[in-house]
């Protein structure tokens, strides 16, 4: 799938047909795929209010993984059901490290494309696929159990010459003298004179549910400055909140990166985790989620 050291991109590969061509209609139809998406999504709320008064009957009494064999868990109450109204594709290794990216012919063009990667682990396919199929992008890394990216990209100096990376983390309040230095997103953006990321993939071990969160108050009331969002949700993670708590405190957060304007367009439960931790709930999936609100290329 990924093809490293000189594989085609898709600006090389000009003399093939387009697996997706442009729509005749433009930006008008994919206006129109985002009303009808945003419909869709609007009545699985409605089913996931449903749900909830059916094994509550409040959201107080739902139990994320449910002990007395009813048949739910956490993730049927947060359904991807929004469509990505360009192509769809999974990019890096199969398993545990690759995501589901909507509308890459969108991004490959653009000058200045800007992708953030938090949680690296030392496993970058994901980013060097983003580099491979785009023209312009540079990728911004910050992880600090490892010391850079990945052989994927660090061992390509075509790639490696357009990544930055920094041993941070990624949290809800910046402590630049702690060790790690630790940062929110809305300070790195600055600190690195960025407006806008394209995509943002972020696997930080249940720093996401602080992090996001000061970003969201960060821009509230203003449009969130990102494309997409590649998310590994750690649900079972959550900083301070006690397990009672889990299920009204999940549904808290995930309502608020609705208000700030995410869809969720794929998912993927984290199989590999279920095997390995034997006995524990699946509590960990990644998630893939589109920005529909603002001024940007993929809602064109």
């Amino acid at each position: 799938m990924l093809q490293l050291g000189g594989g085609p991109s898709y600006h090389a590969m000009s003399t093939f047909p387009r697996l997706y061509p442009p729509s005749k209609a433009g930006s008008m139809d994919v206006a129109w795929r985002l009303r009808k998406s945003e419909a869709t999504y609007q009545q699985m709320v409605k089913q996931r209010a449903t749900l909830i008064k059916q094994f509550g009957p409040t959201k107080e009494d739902i139990a994320p993984w449910p002990e007395h064999r009813e048949f739910y868990t956490l993730w049927d109450f947060f359904t991807p059901a929004f469509n990505c109204p360009h192509e769809s594709e999974r990019l890096g290794i199969l398993g545990d490290g690759g995501k589901w990216v909507c509308g890459l012919s969108k991004i490959d063009p653009k000058p200045g494309c800007t992708i953030y990667s938090f949680g690296i682990n030392d496993e970058s396919s994901f980013e060097a696929a983003l580099l491979e199929k785009t023209q312009y992008c540079q990728v911004w890394g910050y992880d600090f159990s490892v010391e850079d990216f990945g052989p994927e990209v660090r061992n390509i100096p075509y790639l490696k010459s357009r990544s930055h990376f920094f041993q941070w983390g990624l949290s809800g309040e910046d402590a630049p003298t702690a060790n790690p230095p630790m940062y929110t997103l809305q300070s790195l953006m600055k600190m690195n004179g960025h407006t806008f990321i394209d995509v943002l993939k972020v696997d930080v071990e249940g720093y996401e549910f602080p992090a996001l969160r000061s970003f969201f108050e960060a821009f509230k009331g203003r449009m969130l400055p990102v494309g997409q969002l590649q998310l590994e949700i750690h649900a079972d993670r959550q900083p301070g909140v006690k397990d009672s708590d889990r299920f009204i405190e999940f549904l808290k957060w995930w309502e608020e990166l609705e208000e700030a304007g995410l869809r969720p367009f794929w998912t993927e439960p984290n199989l590999v985790f279920v095997n390995i931790n034997r006995g524990t709930p699946p509590a960990l999936a990644e998630y893939s989620f589109i920005n529909i609100k603002g001024d940007h290329d993929l809602l064109y």
